[in-house]
């Protein structure tokens, strides 16, 4: 869990990045080595191979303890100044991979509401499907499982139904792993050591 090293996770908005009560999680970055590099390789494979390393951001570890959310939001930036190439455009993909999950887990499921929900039982050990029709599709907390979305229509534009939020946690705790790919290129600045500490 890399103990010590989490702070409180920051958003970034029209006026600048930092707290708020939009998102009252942890966050930190883990030491670049093996297990990262597997973890971006299977990211990439998922992807098609078609995305080189370098459009990675840099994997961000969150941790969300009772009460800690994140409202809802979007992954792509609706600001061009953090889009723009030299900063490697707009997020293209998302994943929300759940690494740790706590036994006693209450909430803290991964809403999307503005998709329509599965109303096959099959799908209830990963979807809640106690959750009101109306509210979308919640993805529970499952520890192994990873939620990927396309952030960008066809049309390189914010893709509206894909805006969703972490749910509060109602008991225990969970550690996710947001991966971001962008459009382009990150520089080695964005992809540098104060993202992935040396182990």
């Amino acid at each position: 869990h890399r103990n010590g090293t989490w702070r409180r996770s920051a958003i970034t908005t029209s006026s600048g990045g930092g707290r708020s009560a939009v998102r009252t999680s942890q966050s930190t970055y883990t030491a670049r080595d093996a297990v990262l590099s597997c973890i971006e390789d299977r990211a990439l494979a998922f992807q098609g191979y078609e995305v080189p390393r370098a459009h990675l951001e840099p994997l961000q570890m969150v941790r969300y303890a009772p009460g800690e959310h994140y409202s809802f939001h979007s992954d792509w930036f609706g600001n061009a100044a953090y889009a723009m190439p030299s900063a490697g455009g707009n997020r293209a993909t998302s994943f929300f991979a759940y690494l740790y999950v706590s036994e006693d887990m209450a909430g803290g499921g991964t809403n999307f509401p503005m998709l329509a929900a599965k109303r096959d039982e099959r799908w209830c050990g990963i979807l809640d499907c106690d959750d009101e029709y109306e509210n979308g599709v919640t993805f529970r907390a499952v520890e192994g499982n990873a939620v990927f979305w396309e952030n960008l229509g066809a049309d390189g534009m914010g893709d509206q139904r894909v805006i969703h939020a972490g749910m509060p946690v109602i008991s225990g705790e969970k550690i996710g792993m947001n991966i971001w790919t962008r459009q382009a290129p990150l520089s080695e600045e964005m992809r540098g050591p104060e993202h992935y500490p040396e182990v």
